[in-house]
């Protein structure tokens, strides 16, 4: 019973993708049902220890610690009320909703597992059933956004799995805490390290890896984006503080190299996120900004391994705050492209409102909870470095204001046709609205409520004065530029001017590409001149009858074991020959 209870959650939205060709009706609630075994957990823990489950894969462990636990109860919840929302606005078509139920198992799966092996099994599970969701529309600009989301990805899980497997080995053991401790004295340790932050940070959006995010978010379905945005790019996060030497041992490069990029992604975010005009393009660069401030308290617990637990709960804090935040705000665009008139226009840019103010960090706020969390720790940086570092804080703070008052600004008016002349609400818009509205109530109370989900986290601070005052007037300065944005409407000239926002999505890919010509002449060029030189070798050769070529059985054998068919077969034969190996190793 105990192991069902480790099992559930992952194993029901497998089996809900498998049978949701044939369960009829009923499949309509797979997507906010199967979730539900990763919430139970989640809240109420599981009788017993977690299990030792011997005999999946190579000795699987399954654990939940002080981060994992509060970040699944955010995950299963946004992905019911995703699911939800799919449910009402049609995404509930069988492609789409086994990629959902599929990709929901492995981002559950990231949060249970505690050893290396099942850890990167369920990240890449997740990480390439996602790929589907992005292109799913099949327009262009999916399908482009689904290359750069696939490259990115491999090319992250090569340094994960570079990485896992140097630090598993000098460990001599897969599991996770085993494997974090013994990285802080491990050869090579750099490397490593580096590793683990690059292939992790793929998934994170660290700067210079982020263009993925604003182009795979828009693509994909409002309900994939919530997820995406909300709590997929959250496992990332997972990985950092589970495998990293946390509190073991001091890092300040590596953790000023974290709090560096961190504070450009922030700015980055904000400026380039400001420059456009698709609402979903706009929240993709607000998750690069606040994933940036979460990146920073990952940074801060390498620089300070004493404080390294406290740096631990503000990351974590940061991540059930801006996954709730962002999920409603995304869910809201959809209720808004769905239609919405009247009553339901006004109750949308009401949650969408109070969303936006908790990732502003206004007082109150779940956002500002987060926001004085963080700074908690920064304030804890010797030689006056808290000080500066809290200031960045703050005016990324005011920077997240601006746009998310941007982002009001493109949802203002009403849209969609009038259903009924008896609703002010289209069809669509009121079968969202119901799931939207309680991930807007759980956005007003889950920061709240996390030090009840972590018994054994640092107490916040209280309320007090200045700490109400810090949180007010960065969001007041981030609205003096708003207001004399609202009274001159400069953009209108932009937009008469160029039709394109000024940084289009993928702001350095977009950079990349038009200087890959200037690369592409030099490198023609020299393939062009060692081309030439072949040719006269050929020719010396054939003059000196000196040229060997092959016997035609070689060339018999390489066509025959390069087809597609033969390869396949070789590979499904290897497979088999290691899982005996392994089977007979183990027994």
């Amino acid at each position: 019973m105990n192991a069902l209870a480790w099992l559930a959650p992952v194993a029901l939205p497998i089996a809900g993708a498998l049978l949701w060709p044939v369960v009829g009706p009923a499949r309509r609630w797979l997507l906010v049902l199967a979730p539900l075994p990763a919430l139970l957990l989640g809240v109420f823990g599981a009788p017993g220890p977690p299990p030792q489950l011997n005999w999946l894969l190579l000795e699987a462990i399954a654990d939940l610690d002080i981060g994992s636990r509060p970040l699944l109860v955010m995950t299963a919840f946004v992905w019911m009320v995703a699911g939800a929302s799919a449910r009402r606005i049609g995404d509930d078509r069988p492609a789409f909703a086994s990629l959902m139920l599929l990709t929901c198992a492995g981002n559950v799966g990231v949060l249970l597992a505690a050893d290396v092996v099942t850890f990167y099994v369920m990240f890449a599970w997740m990480t390439f059933a996602a790929y589907g969701l992005v292109v799913h529309h099949r327009t262009e600009s999916a399908r482009r956004a689904g290359r750069v989301y696939v490259v990115l990805a491999v090319l992250g899980e090569v340094a994960l799995l570079a990485g896992l497997l140097l630090a598993a080995t000098h460990a001599g053991t897969t599991a996770m805490p085993e494997v974090a401790g013994s990285l802080a004295t491990a050869p090579g340790r750099s490397m490593i390290i580096g590793l683990l932050i690059g292939g992790f940070g793929v998934k994170v959006g660290l700067v210079p890896l982020h263009v993925w995010l604003p182009l795979a978010h828009p693509a994909a379905p409002v309900a994939a984006s919530a997820v995406l945005s909300g709590t997929m790019i959250k496992a990332g996060l997972v990985g950092w503080l589970r495998i990293l030497p946390l509190g073991e041992v001091a890092l300040p490069g590596f953790g000023a190299t974290l709090i560096g990029l961190g504070l450009v992604g922030a700015v980055l975010g904000v400026v380039a996120g400001t420059l456009q005009s698709d609402p979903k393009v706009l929240l993709a660069y607000s998750s690069v900004s606040q994933m940036g401030l979460i990146t920073t308290a990952v940074g801060l617990g390498l620089v300070l391994p004493d404080d390294a637990t406290a740096a631990v709960f503000a990351a974590v804090a940061y991540a059930v705050h801006h996954g709730i935040a962002k999920a409603s705000l995304f869910l809201g665009v959809g209720v808004h492209k769905a239609g919405t008139r009247g009553w339901s226009h006004r109750t949308l840019l009401a949650g969408m409102g109070l969303a936006a103010l908790a990732l502003a960090g206004a007082p109150l706020t779940t956002g500002w909870i987060a926001k004085q969390t963080l700074k908690s720790v920064a304030d804890a940086l010797p030689e006056g470095g808290g000080q500066p570092l809290t200031l960045a804080l703050s005016l990324a703070a005011a920077g997240t204001t601006v746009l998310m008052v941007r982002l009001l600004w493109l949802v203002r008016e009403p849209s969609g046709p009038r259903s009924s002349p008896r609703s002010d609400a289209p069809a669509d818009a009121r079968g969202v609205i119901a799931p939207w509205a309680s991930i807007v109530v759980a956005v007003a109370v889950g920061g709240w409520l996390l030090p009840l989900a972590v018994p054994d986290a640092p107490s916040l601070l209280p309320l007090t004065t200045s700490g109400l005052w810090d949180g007010l007037w960065p969001v007041l300065l981030g609205l003096v530029p708003c207001a004399g944005w609202l009274r001159y409407r400069p953009d209108r000239r932009l937009a008469r001017a160029s039709p394109r926002p000024a940084i289009p999505a993928g702001d350095l890919l977009l950079l990349i590409e038009r200087l890959a010509p200037a690369v592409s002449i030099p490198a023609w060029w020299l393939l062009h001149r060692f081309d030439a030189m072949e040719r006269r070798a050929r020719t010396f050769q054939d003059v000196g009858r000196v040229t060997v070529r092959p016997g035609a059985l070689i060339d018999h054998l390489e066509d025959r074991l390069t087809g597609w068919r033969t390869a396949g077969a070789l590979y499904v034969l290897i497979g088999i020959a290691v899982t005996v190996a392994l089977a007979l190793g183990t027994a």
